[in-house]
């Protein structure tokens, strides 16, 4: 199978790098020599016509969407258009990787794979528009929304605290923004066998279970030997951001589960990420 893999630079990109390439012909993409939010993106994969796509490319400065929103739609939604576009020419299959980001996340909410999104911020519009621009254009497409992304090689959530509890020796963290934390190598795995299945939709690629950053955090510094570490929680609006996130936008695998792909409990897969990043 020949895999396309844009933004191959990102946590997630690096990680389908990993754990595709020993069995499969892999092209890898990234800026500045790809850019995909460029028009010619779409004449590009029709001449590459590689099996499937993956897109893992995206703008995902959260916070700075929200003063540039024409550089988070091009990226994010102008981009995946491109590449279906391409995709339909060729043949290709798409895998567009969208986020959880796309529901309000109302307190209380489990959000499964065909409800309704109610995105916010514009971060969270661009993925939605993404969402929507593929479906518009091609059948042969697997939207797959991950949450809370972090793995090897990536500046992310788990590394941020890793690296202030050991500069600062305390930590306040938001107690009430829960989600699914999700580790990139898993993602890859579950990719192959949703590819494999050849079953076309939405799914939710997430670990099993959730938490509240509070939680993760806690998790975090006990598995790694940092359990004495003070650690206060928080309630969100004492950690103001331009774009708040949503606070309740869990997801639940379900479509991916009547498969058979289920990703590990959140836990076990944070301690597996400890053990290879200590």
């Amino acid at each position: 199978m020949h895999l396309l893999i844009t933004g191959s630079r990102g946590q997630l990109g690096q990680a389908l790098h990993t754990y595709f390439s020993p069995a499969h012909q892999v092209t890898l993409w990234s800026r500045p020599q790809h850019d995909i939010a460029d028009p010619a993106t779409a004449d590009a994969v029709a001449a590459l016509a590689p099996d499937v796509v993956i897109n893992a490319a995206a703008w995902t400065n959260v916070d700075g969407a929200q003063s540039a929103p024409d550089a988070a739609f091009a990226a994010n939604a102008l981009g995946p258009k491109y590449l279906a576009e391409g995709c339909a020419r060729c043949g290709a299959a798409l895998v567009q990787i969208s986020s959880n980001e796309v529901f309000a996340g109302e307190a209380g909410r489990f959000y499964r794979e065909y409800e309704e999104p109610g995105p916010v911020t514009v971060y969270a519009r661009s993925k939605a528009a993404g969402e929507r621009a593929t479906r518009q254009l091609l059948d042969r497409l697997y939207i797959v929304r991950v949450a809370w992304l972090y793995g090897p090689g990536g500046h992310n959530f788990p590394s941020k605290i890793v690296a202030a509890a050991d500069k600062h020796g305390s930590l306040r963290v938001v107690a009430d923004e829960f989600g699914n934390p999700t580790y990139t190598p898993d993602v890859a795995v579950a990719l192959e066998q949703l590819i494999a299945s050849g079953r076309y939709g939405i799914y939710h690629l997430v670990n099993e279970g959730w938490a509240s950053r509070y939680e993760w955090a806690a998790e975090l510094l006990r598995l790694s030997g940092r359990g004495d570490v003070p650690l206060t929680p928080i309630p969100a609006h004492e950690w103001p951001r331009p774009a708040m996130p949503p606070p309740h936008a869990v997801l639940v695998n379900q479509a991916a589960a009547a498969l058979g792909i289920h990703l590990r409990p959140w836990q076990e897969a944070l301690a597996e990420y400890i053990r290879n990043t200590e």
